[in-house]
């Protein structure tokens, strides 16, 4: 809905779209949403929520209004009782909308919450200003999920301000381009620089592919069009994110969060 914005048509009853295959139009509901992730199996599913730029006030106060009434359909269409139906918070960058729309969504008692409709182009400070407020708006005791978001700095950040999960398809979308993620920064593989670097990705990772794989075969792979390349660099990416998890996880339990620095020294 957000990505093809361009080519769909959104309004009460849900999103129309066309097929990329056949041209067909298809219908996609709350109820159908439902349908589809119980049928997926997930143990957390998502209620179905309009997400849009994040600027303009009257787009986001109708997606606000949107997303309360298909969080109502998909809550009461929902059939398993082995799945976790989170609700959705949405309200651009627009502190009022944010409260208003926590608090709707916090009328059906969901088992927990999460943060939509942020990292769509406004600013990190604009971003963590929102999850502040989102920490104090939203239950202390029941989980928090921040969509689409997942950089290490990002989560270092939204970790610090209450949020509990992350999910984004940064890791594997950047491996495929040839990019490697590390705590201080990204490195492009494909640069002639590392055609003789024999050295792994991250001296201080773990992963199965720094301990396997140089930085200069990796680049080997990709200039030979290997997709073993994106395959390793994947494995790589999403160890370091979630090593770094780990990391921020124990900080927390040590008490030192406050200090903590994705610098390796």
């Amino acid at each position: 809905m957000f990505s093809l914005a361009g080519i769909n048509q959104v309004d009460d009853l849900g999103v129309k779209f066309k097929s990329h295959i056949d041209g067909s139009m298809h219908l996609l509901t709350p109820e159908k949403s439902i349908e589809i992730q119980e049928n997926l199996g997930a143990d957390i599913i998502m209620a179905f929520d309009e997400c849009v730029p994040p600027y303009d006030r009257q787009v986001n106060e109708r997606a606000v209004e949107r997303t309360y009434r298909w969080a109502l359909r998909c809550k009461d269409s929902k059939k398993r009782s082995d799945q976790a139906l989170f609700g959705i918070v949405q309200g651009g960058i627009f502190s009022d909308l944010r409260i208003k729309s926590a608090e709707y969504i916090q009328q059906f008692d969901f088992p927990g919450y999460a943060i939509g409709g942020l990292s769509v182009g406004e600013t990190k400070q604009e971003m963590n200003t929102i999850l502040e407020l989102m920490d104090i708006t939203l239950p202390q005791n029941l989980p928090r999920y921040l969509m689409g978001v997942g950089t290490p700095e990002d989560l270092l950040n939204g970790i610090r301000r209450g949020v509990d999960i992350f999910d984004c398809v940064l890791p594997t979308r950047l491996a495929r381009h040839n990019t490697a993620m590390t705590r201080t920064g990204r490195l492009n593989l494909v640069n002639s620089t590392y055609a003789r670097d024999v050295k792994p990705i991250d001296l201080y990772c773990q992963c199965y592919t720094c301990k396997n794989f140089s930085r200069a075969y990796i680049r080997h792979l990709i200039v030979a069009k290997e997709m073993l390349a994106a395959t390793l660099l994947s494995i790589h990416n999403l160890y370091m994110l979630l090593k770094l998890a780990a990391d921020i996880r124990q900080s927390i339990l040590d008490g030192s969060i406050d200090n903590f620095s994705l610098s390796y020294t």
